[in-house]
């Protein structure tokens, strides 16, 4: 592990742009990494606030991903007033499989959730989700779960008759000969799939905050890297049992961001897994979570990366996402007035030099979006930096990666860039 005296290091070489504090009329910003740049692989974090006003952030961390047995989930607090983040702990830890893409809820009783998938064969379509949940957790320790589940899901015959009837769909606007040979068998895999019982129920992973509803409905979005698609996973009973939404077929959606309309439609943003070109997906519900419209391609770019969103208080709304259509290296967070439907107004929270390829590029991706108690808004996301600026350890590896915090209020997002 990196020595202490790293963290003045690792704060240096991060984008002058996000580095430090600011507050001027035009709003406050600060930022700081919750730990040194380490060379292990520390990726996929969650924000929450505890109901005392102080932070906890979750993350996995190991030598690598899906094929790395050593993965588990670490966590950090920072408590109320502060600007420091206690020593990494251990969350969770599925000893010999790797534990990946935690998030974390609070839901109205201020109960505790960490949701996650253990990947059981080291690979993504072998993924379990599970479920720790406490009543008790103060600022400091580790949380001491009370319940600890499975998170079964169970997609049945209907799930099988709406993948079936959107994959017929897709393959009537296909190109016909080579032009559509590949998304033809895709999407002919999609269907056997979905008609086999194991297949349908495995391979579900979360990656950002559920959505709990006035009359106590939670829901849980989900998504499959062996279908390529989104679904919800619902509860009406506080987690007790799980139902499913209809499946988001089209487009290689994953990844579902949630937020919720003052007329009860819920959207969901979604990272582009698919062809160009490469937008945030778009589906809306009208039934609480139920059935969802036909996934579209948005307004906003995206590079094939995770997106979040918050409803804020002032009643806008709030995307962190990668505002390119290919790389990283550039993550913004835009405002709407109008409850998603466009985004005028956009700051960006890193961005490498106009250009930058290769050993000059750094990734700063997969955000996760809050708004505390006293109206600051919170990310934090995964900061890669490339190996041209990076340091090394005494073993010669190189120390590049870890999560970082931002927090700022909205007049900052509002009062637009500096100038370059």
């Amino acid at each position: 592990m990196p020595r202490p005296w790293m963290a003045a290091l690792a704060l240096a070489l991060l984008s002058a742009a996000a580095r430090g504090d600011a507050q001027t009329p035009a709003g406050q910003y600060r930022a700081e990494l919750l730990f040194p740049l380490e060379h292990w692989h520390n990726h996929s974090s969650s924000i929450v606030e505890h109901p005392e006003g102080h932070l906890l952030v979750t993350w996995f961390h190991g030598s690598g991903e899906r094929t790395a047995d050593d993965v588990e989930l670490l966590g950090a607090w920072q408590r109320r007033g502060s600007s420091t983040w206690t020593a990494p702990a251990r969350l969770a830890d599925t000893p010999g499989y790797p534990d990946t893409n935690p998030t974390l809820f609070v839901d109205r009783t201020s109960r505790l959730w960490l949701l996650w998938p253990t990947i059981l064969a080291n690979e993504w379509h072998t993924a379990l989700m599970k479920v720790k949940t406490t009543r008790t957790w103060p600022v400091g320790p580790v949380p001491a779960w009370e319940t600890s589940e499975v998170m079964h899901l169970t997609p049945g015959d209907r799930f099988a008759e709406v993948t079936r009837r959107e994959a017929d769909r897709l393959l009537a606007s296909l190109p016909a000969g080579d032009a559509g040979a590949r998304a033809r068998t895709h999407l002919e895999r999609l269907k056997t799939d979905a008609a086999d019982k194991l297949t349908r129920r495995l391979g579900w992973m979360t990656r950002v905050h559920p959505l709990q509803l006035e009359d106590g409905r939670i829901i849980v979005p989900l998504y499959s890297d062996g279908f390529s698609f989104s679904l919800m996973g619902i509860s009406d009973d506080d987690g007790a049992t799980w139902t499913v939404s209809d499946p988001l077929v089209g487009g290689g959606n994953i990844q579902p961001a949630l937020a919720r309309r003052r007329d009860g439609t819920i959207v969901a943003y979604m990272r582009d897994n698919g062809p160009a070109p490469k937008r945030v997906h778009v589906s809306e519900s009208r039934d609480r979570g139920e059935t969802w419209t036909t996934v579209t391609d948005g307004v906003l770019p995206n590079p094939g990366t995770s997106v979040d969103v918050v409803v804020l208080k002032s009643g806008r709304w709030a995307m962190v996402y990668n505002d390119l259509e290919r790389g990283r290296q550039s993550l913004a967070i835009s405002l709407s007035d109008d409850e998603g439907r466009t985004w005028p107004v956009t700051r960006h929270l890193e961005r490498d030099q106009d250009g930058a390829t290769g050993d000059d590029t750094g990734q700063y991706h997969y955000p996760s979006i809050i708004q505390t108690r006293d109206g600051l808004i919170h990310v934090t996301y995964s900061v890669f930096l490339p190996p041209a600026r990076s340091a090394t350890d005494a073993q010669g590896r190189r120390l590049r990666k870890s999560i970082k915090h931002a927090a700022f209020d909205e007049a900052w997002v509002r009062a637009g860039e500096p100038v370059r």
